[in-house]
């Protein structure tokens, strides 16, 4: 272990270990997810995923850093992106049932605040799927897009803020990548999943998890990157 992966657990113990050690600091933060959920959403993600980001950096390279790649631009990036996936989150919890019921299926709301069934499995998967394979395919390419545009850019606050190419970028993107892994892949084989449990969670825990997902997903795409 070098001292570099000491620094970073030490970094990640601190920002987790106020919420298990104090009550009223925990009762806080649910005051104040609650209060204001998009504000939240942008601090989760642009922690945690960037955290996931360098967590990846650092198995794929052996280093946490490297010039160029602009953790602060990521940051922003991923807050940004945070408080779309929370939107989504609300529009297709929401949207797959009032779905569900117009197809005959007897009050699915309910079902989703109820206790744990079958039916409620049910209904998180059929509102992963919706999500993940309307929602979730644009999201990941304009990230690639807004990564391809920061790392162009020199990894800069300044460069991030510049006009995106989108034309250029788009047209040479590694479109046969994109479609064979991220979509074919990662989409049916970890996020139909991993959101089908996200969807059984409490309302307020949803964002969190995801966020937490996209730390796992960036340690699994590092690993894969350096078998490779």
């Amino acid at each position: 272990m070098k001292r570099t992966d000491l620094y970073f657990i030490v970094i990640v113990a601190a920002l987790f270990a106020p919420f298990f050690v104090s009550d009223s600091l925990y009762a806080g933060y649910q005051s104040f997810n609650a209060a204001h959920g998009m504000v939240m959403s942008f601090l989760k993600f642009a922690i945690l995923s960037t955290l996931g980001e360098l967590l990846g950096l650092r198995i794929s390279t052996g280093k946490y850093l490297r010039k160029g790649f602009g953790v602060c631009p990521r940051a922003v990036v991923w807050g940004v992106l945070g408080m779309g996936i929370n939107l989504a989150f609300i529009v297709f919890s929401t949207g797959v049932p009032a779905a569900a019921a117009y197809l005959g299926v007897d009050n699915p709301a309910g079902i989703m605040a109820g206790p744990l069934c079958m039916e409620k499995i049910g209904l998180a998967f059929a509102i992963s799927v919706c999500l993940n394979s309307i929602f979730a395919p644009v999201f990941m390419t304009f990230h690639k897009i807004t990564d391809t545009h920061i790392l162009a850019t020199g990894g800069t606050l300044r460069g991030l803020f510049t006009p995106i190419p989108m034309g250029e970028i788009m047209q040479n993107l590694n479109w046969r990548v994109q479609w064979g892994f991220v979509f074919k892949k990662t989409i049916p084989l970890f996020w139909f999943p991993a959101h089908t449990i996200t969807f059984l969670l409490p309302g307020e825990m949803r964002v969190l998890f995801a966020a937490l997902l996209g730390v796992a997903l960036g340690v699994i795409l590092a690993i894969a990157a350096r078998k490779k």
